[in-house]
């Protein structure tokens, strides 16, 4: 019986392990509801998928929008600037995008989304590993 007890917690702490590898972050975006998921948790240097789930203020998903994510590294001495953008495509009710993080450290994050001849954005910071 102890064998199939060890067996449920190990069970249980793969399964635990196995949803902490997305890193999901949430933020307001005018009166839009932003989350940003990366699939690798902490961030890779190197591709990191993005999805972007965008909420109206009624919880309903908006998918009439041009998403846009900007991201960057703040700036350190004796480096040029590294500010990069890549469009996120929608499927079905998300957007999808790849963000290609050229070294470790501090990134910024920002989701600009564009809908109905306004932009609204959300700003979100992670650390590449």
């Amino acid at each position: 019986m102890k064998k199939f007890a060890m067996l449920g917690v190990l069970v249980a702490m793969v399964t635990v392990g196995a949803h902490a590898k997305e890193l999901e972050l949430k933020k307001k975006a005018g009166d839009m509801e932003v989350k940003l998921t990366l699939k690798q948790n902490p961030p890779i240097v190197g591709d990191n998928d993005a999805i972007v789930e965008i909420k109206d203020s009624t919880g309903k998903p908006v998918t009439d929008a041009k998403v846009v994510v900007n991201y960057s590294m703040p700036p350190m001495p004796g480096m040029a600037p590294m500010n990069y953008k890549t469009d996120a495509m929608l499927h079905g009710d998300k957007y999808h995008a790849r963000m290609n993080l050229s070294m470790a450290g501090p990134w910024n994050i920002e989701v600009k989304i564009t809908r109905g001849g306004k932009t609204a954005s959300a700003k979100f910071n992670v650390d590449a590993k």
